[in-house]
């Protein structure tokens, strides 16, 4: 049965736009790959572009609810490689790599600040803020259109507390602790309680229970085509498979 709550849900946060963009060539290739995504259910998280091993087009993207599988990598790549063929956003023989965000994941929209706030986060600015364009601390909730962060490397007597405009925003990313590292832990043991109950290896649960969101879990994996070759999901530092130990 589908939850129409939840599916109204989805359809606020596939249509919540990212205040972080990218410039250049990567914002061509996002002008042909988020409504692509959008279409199959999955949000637009970054695209990166880099000269590495020739060129390699990265394109990280998740589920409404922060999940993000090897299975979607794969979708993802199948529907998504023949339109950018077609669309040719670059003008050069290029590898399309498909993974999650991660946990040290970037934050590029309103509910990412939101949602992870009490965590520890690195922002660089593209327009200055007070004279300066990097800031390093906690995420302490959202006010307007300004992201609140207190700072951990604030001079004694001097304000920790600075409000910061999200659209001037160029780079924003969680930074790995161990208090992210045990949150995306126990995310991840919530997706895999949900999955038994959905092939009913576990009782349903109860209507009044608190469900978790769901963060992505990493996986390997390659498949070679012509001009494109799939990375699903590389091996990050910090990257945990919750079911270890279980």
């Amino acid at each position: 049965m589908i939850d129409p709550i939840a599916g109204s849900v989805d359809a606020v946060l596939l249509s919540e736009p990212r205040l972080v963009v990218e410039p250049g060539v990567a914002a061509r290739v996002s002008a042909v790959a988020a409504p692509v995504l959008a279409q199959m259910g999955y949000r637009l998280v970054r695209i990166r572009i880099s000269g590495e091993a020739g060129c390699t087009v990265q394109i990280m993207a998740e589920r409404p609810d922060g999940s993000m599988q090897l299975e979607d990598c794969e979708a993802i790549s199948r529907a998504l490689s023949p339109v950018l063929d077609i669309a040719d956003p670059i003008d050069r023989a290029y590898r399309l790599e498909i993974s999650s965000p991660g946990i040290d994941r970037p934050l590029v929209r309103r509910s990412d600040f939101e949602r992870f706030g009490g965590h520890l986060a690195k922002i660089e600015m593209a327009v200055a803020h007070q004279g300066r364009k990097r800031f390093r601390g906690l995420l302490a909730g959202v006010e307007g259109d300004a992201v609140r962060i207190r700072r951990d490397d604030a001079p004694a007597g001097e304000e920790a507390d600075v409000l910061l405009t999200m659209e001037d925003i160029a780079d924003a990313r969680l930074v790995l602790t161990d208090e992210l590292i045990a949150e995306s832990m126990r995310r991840g043991k919530a997706a895999e309680r949900d999955l038994k109950r959905e092939l009913g290896l576990e009782p349903p649960q109860p209507a009044h229970a608190k469900r978790d969101k769901v963060r992505p879990v990493k996986k390997q994996a390659a498949k070679n085509a012509k001009q494109h070759r799939l990375a699903a999901e590389r091996t990050r530092r910090g990257d945990i498979d919750p079911t270890e130990g279980d």
